[in-house]
Formats: C-alpha cells, sequence, structure tokens
C-alpha cells in the first residue's frame, strides 16, 4: 500500500499544483512553452538516455515486448479511424482522435513505474518507451501526411523520425546499454536530468489541463477514452500473457500503455491543422480519468 500512494499520490499532487501555478500564479504561456520545449529537447531525452543505458539488454524480452506492443498500437490506430469514421468527424478531427487513441504520456509513465516498482520501473519504463516513440511517431507522420491527400517521401519520414530528440535519447540508451553502461561522470549527469524532467514534466501536464473544453464532443471523448485508458491496456495483458512475457517487464509495459495521451499532442495538433479543441479536451478528460484507472490497473497488475 506504501508503494501505491508513494506512486500515484505525488504524481496526482505535481499534476494539480501544476494546474493552479497556470492558473494563478505564473500565467504567462510564453513560460510554459519554454519549459515544454526544454522538458522535450533536453530533459526527457536524458531520462530516456539514462534509464535504458541501466538495463541488461541480454535478459530482456525486447522481441516479445516489441511485438505485442506495436501490434496493439496498430489495431488502436485502426480503431480510433474507425471511430473517427462512425461518428463522422472530418479530417483535422480524425488526427486528433488517432493521436488520442495511441499516444501515452511520458511524464506520467515514469514516475509511476519507479514509485511502484523501484528503479527497475524506471529502466522498464525507458525500455518501453523506446519501442513505443518510434512506432508512434511513424503512425502520426503516416496519418497527417495522408489525410491531407500527400504522398508519403520515405526518405523525408525517416528524417523526421530520426530526428525525434525523444528517439534520439532511446538510440543513445540502447547504445550505452549494450556496451555496459554509461562511462563516470554521464551516468550522473543523465541521472540528474532526468530527475529534473519527472517533477517539472508533471507541472506541465497539469499546466496543460483545460476544463472548459470538455463539451467539445463529448461522447467522442468518451469512447476514445475508453479506448486508451481500458481497451489498450487490456490488448497488452493478453499479448503479455500469449507469448509468456516475465512479469516485470510485461507490468511496466501495460502500465505505460495504460497511460492517457501526450500533453503535447495539442502542439502537434495545432501545428499539423488537427482539431485542437477536440485535442484538448481528450487530453483533458484522459487525464481526469486516469486518476481512476491507473490505480486500479497498479493493483490489477500488482495481484
Amino acid at each position: 500500500m506504501t508503494a501505491w500512494i508513494d506512486a500515484f499520490l505525488p504524481t496526482f499532487a505535481l499534476i494539480a499544483l501544476g494546474y493552479g501555478l497556470r492558473a494563478r500564479l505564473i500565467v504567462e504561456p510564453a513560460f510554459w512553452a519554454g519549459l515544454d520545449r526544454l522538458i522535450f529537447f533536453v530533459l526527457l531525452p536524458a531520462l530516456l538516455a539514462w534509464s535504458i543505458s541501466t538495463v541488461s539488454l541480454a535478459g530482456l524480452p525486447l522481441g516479445a515486448l516489441a511485438a505485442v506492443i506495436w501490434t496493439v498500437l496498430g489495431i488502436a490506430t485502426l480503431s480510433a479511424i474507425g471511430i473517427a469514421r462512425l461518428l463522422r468527424h472530418d479530417r483535422a478531427a480524425m488526427t486528433s482522435i488517432v493521436q488520442g487513441g495511441i499516444r501515452f504520456n511520458n511524464y506520467m509513465a515514469f514516475p509511476i513505474a519507479a514509485g511502484l516498482y523501484g528503479p527497475a520501473g524506471l529502466a522498464f519504463s525507458g525500455v518501453t518507451a523506446g519501442l513505443i516513440v518510434p512506432c508512434v511517431q511513424t503512425i502520426l507522420t503516416c496519418v497527417f501526411v495522408l489525410s491531407e491527400g500527400g504522398t508519403l517521401k520515405p526518405l523525408r519520414l525517416l528524417r523526421q523520425i530520426a530526428l525525434n530528440p525523444l528517439l534520439l535519447g532511446c538510440v543513445i540508451g540502447f547504445a550505452f546499454a549494450a556496451a555496459g553502461g554509461m562511462p563516470a561522470g554521464i551516468a550522473p549527469l543523465g541521472r540528474s536530468l532526468g530527475q529534473a524532467a519527472l517533477a517539472l514534466g508533471l507541472l506541465t501536464v497539469g499546466a496543460g489541463l483545460a476544463p472548459a473544453a470538455l463539451r467539445e464532443a463529448p461522447l467522442t471523448q468518451v469512447v476514445v477514452a475508453s479506448q486508451k485508458l481500458v481497451l489498450v491496456p487490456l490488448l497488452t495483458l493478453g499479448g503479455m500473457r500469449l507469448l509468456g512475457v516475465e512479469a516485470g517487464p510485461a507490468a511496466v509495459a501495460i502500465l505505460t500503455m495504460a497511460m492517457p495521451t501526450a500533453t503535447t499532442s495539442y502542439v502537434m495538433a495545432r501545428a499539423m491543422g488537427g482539431d485542437a479543441r477536440l485535442m484538448a479536451a481528450t487530453i483533458t478528460l484522459q487525464h481526469l480519468a486516469a486518476i481512476a484507472t491507473l490505480p486500479v490497473w497498479a493493483l490489477v497488475l500488482g495481484r
């Protein structure tokens, strides 16, 4: 019970604090935008690199983890597109529905995994993110290009994926893990930057919530939230059991896939011509709902 409280109470308290700071004390959008960039381009890649570097890849079922995660993300993408068509949404809304259906919040995944499972949980969370990030970025790039009637250009797609700072952090982490870990001096630096990402990332999650947007397409929000917070982790659980993935990595992967969508989805929706209002509503509802669903998943996995 203590581990459960330590994992969830600080996480949701920091999110609430971020919301309060944005509403009352630090109201300038430029501050939060700058903080988002710092976390996305520096702190979170450092956390990914450091956490993955601490894992022994030889004993990790990477093939099975990748097979389950990528299959579930593919199913979730097709399901999200189907939801958009069934509810008669336009192209812009469809891209936001896909983001809401397959992306996950790194800022929450790491501290919760660390709180529940200790250093091993943090390391496994980094490996899971390393498998999710390139797959999700590839899917989203294809969805945005094809939804606009464009043609996929493989070299351009590879360039966009390769320059993603989160993917670069994953690649660096896997390289250090294969080499036996980060060298002296580098490891403490990566750990320090990563620890900064945990607290600051949760503050930005709270600052990005927009309760006023919840009136936007409520049925769509509920359906997409049900997919992301219930169906996706349930499919992941089934896949892990089917392939016999050991409990530790499987639990962290399932919990990571149960996270609400990324708060940066709003920025991507606005920049790429998606439905920003629907995206803001989706982000807010999923994070509010996750207050109930994530502890339930933690209890299920603990048993």
